[in-house]
């Protein structure tokens, strides 16, 4: 294991570096900004209640922030040994080996690349309609997705430190105002939501199935394990990312699980499924409406603006994200060499964050020529290959931690559980749920079959290329990173 680290340290010490002092506050912030909480309860949760179990579906949440907590014990167990940045694609490749790692790494660009322009296409046609309802002129949804990536770009090149006072601010009012409705709602138990629909009728237990509460539930967690991303910008890596793990994943959980349950509470358990359907049939938004019966009009016009801000704070990170991701690929042969480039003064990857900017706009601009919807052709099915992508990359983290301490038992020793035990539950609740996500992709693309089937394929066609596509330049260094034989130069070094 100390031929491991030494080949690790002289790998990092080749390296380009990033720099920055990012607390335990700081990371959670990225990586709660990135599950976009206020996005989620507009979006997944009303999704959640009426194709899923009714009032049953924070139970759907309370699931998977299980077995998002059952994969961070892994995932935090692993962490003192793997040194570089990258998350899942420097974990599966110390645990799998290098054309392991080198596949994750596609898979991860592929679901992060994905998201990202699916919030996009999400937050135009949000802008849009808030622009026409207030009486303003209608124009077309990439033009405010246009306007978005320009400050996206401009926080993106600079230090990360400004990205996360940035997401910090954003975070603290889009989850205080979902706060407050939710305190409004249980402290006026006598008034009910559902006096402002002309009709719904009762749900008499025609509850949809339990597993596509959880499929909308595990969406909403997209983002959570970024926090290894920043690694190299953080103030103390081996404390602050295990913290920043379990705190996103106890802060995200805990918040959507309670708003769920709020929004039962306000409409009743007997009726909230039904309600939800028939907003989901009908357009509008059960969310604001709710807000707007139980807080009035001046809270629910700061929700709908936040809604806008919690969208333009998610792009954000996923656009900190891909680049950090881009940068490291670079720094292993796997991208060009240019990914890699570091600010002298910002110490940011402000090339890598350029060259995405540049292709989220290419991206922007193909959807648009192509005159898909916004909400369903580019939001709807980009968020169908990120949910794919983002359950495989759990489940292949998960069992590279099994492997790793198999190999390595004296890593294990006085951690059984924590480093046996409960990443194997977590790779069998992880397959459970990518077999909940693949029989019901339809569900969350909004699309056809044939269409979502295609989508759905792409993640693994993405992880069989990088398997199969290694570079021998990359293979020496990432087995290098997981215990092979240094290379001269870095010996020299």
């Amino acid at each position: 294991m100390k031929t491991s680290q030494a080949c690790s340290t002289a790998l990092s010490s080749q390296h380009n570096r990033l720099s920055g002092k990012l607390g335990t506050a700081g990371i959670v912030f990225m990586v709660v900004a990135a599950a976009a909480p206020l996005t989620v309860v507009n979006g997944n949760t009303p999704l959640a209640l009426g194709l899923g179990n009714g009032a049953m579906a924070p139970l759907g949440f309370l699931f998977a922030s299980l077995v998002l907590f059952l994969f961070s014990v892994g995932f935090v167990a692993m962490t003192p040994h793997v040194k570089e940045a990258g998350a899942f694609f420097t974990y599966v490749g110390t645990g799998l080996g290098p054309r392991a790692g080198q596949a994750t790494a596609f898979v991860a660009l592929i679901t992060y690349t994905a998201i990202q322009l699916g919030i996009y296409g999400f937050f135009g046609w949000a802008a849009a309609e808030a622009m026409t309802t207030i009486g303003g002129p209608s124009l077309p949804w990439w033009l405010y997705a246009g306007g978005a990536l320009v400050v996206v770009a401009a926080l993106g090149y600079r230090d990360i430190e400004l990205s996360s006072k940035v997401l910090a601010v954003a975070l603290i009012l889009e989850i205080g105002v979902v706060i407050v409705m939710n305190a409004f709602i249980v402290l006026e138990p006598s008034g009910s939501a559902l006096g402002i629909l002309p009709a719904v009728p009762a749900a008499t237990g025609d509850w949809g199935p339990f597993g596509i509460a959880v499929l909308f539930s595990v969406t909403g967690f997209i983002g959570f394990e970024a926090t290894a991303v920043f690694r190299d910008e953080a103030h103390d890596p081996d404390r602050t990312i295990p913290r920043a793990t379990y705190w996103a994943v106890f802060i995200i959980g805990g918040f959507y699980t309670v708003s769920c349950w709020c929004l039962v509470y306000a409409w009743g358990p007997d009726t909230v499924h039904a309600v939800a359907n028939d907003y989901l049939g009908n357009g509008g938004n059960m969310v604001l409406d709710t807000a707007r019966f139980y807080t009035g009009r001046v809270l629910t016009d700061i929700m709908e603006v936040l809604l806008l801000t919690s969208l333009v704070a998610c792009i954000l990170s996923f656009h900190n994200i891909v680049a950090r991701y881009q940068f490291v690929l670079a720094n292993f042969d796997i991208l060009p060499s240019i990914f890699s480039k570091v600010h002298h003064s910002h110490g940011s990857p402000h090339v890598s964050s350029l060259i995405q900017s540049a292709s989220a706009l290419v991206l922007v601009a193909l959807c648009a020529l192509s005159g898909a919807s916004p909400l369903v052709g580019v939001f709807g099915s980009m968020a169908g290959i990120a949910t794919v992508g983002m359950v495989l990359l759990m489940l292949l983290t998960s069992v590279a931690t099994v492997v790793f301490f198999y190999r390595s038992p004296s890593l294990a020793q006085g951690r059984v559980v924590a480093t046996r035990v409960v990443p194997v539950v977590a790779c069998l609740l992880l397959t459970f749920i990518l077999y909940l996500v693949l029989g019901n992709f339809t569900q969350v693309t909004g699309l056809s079959v044939a269409v979502s089937s295609v989508l759905a394929v792409i993640p693994i066609g993405a992880f069989i290329i990088g398997f199969i596509a290694i570079r021998e330049s990359s293979k020496r260094q990432l087995d290098a990173l997981v215990g092979g034989e240094p290379m001269p130069e870095q010996a020299a070094h």
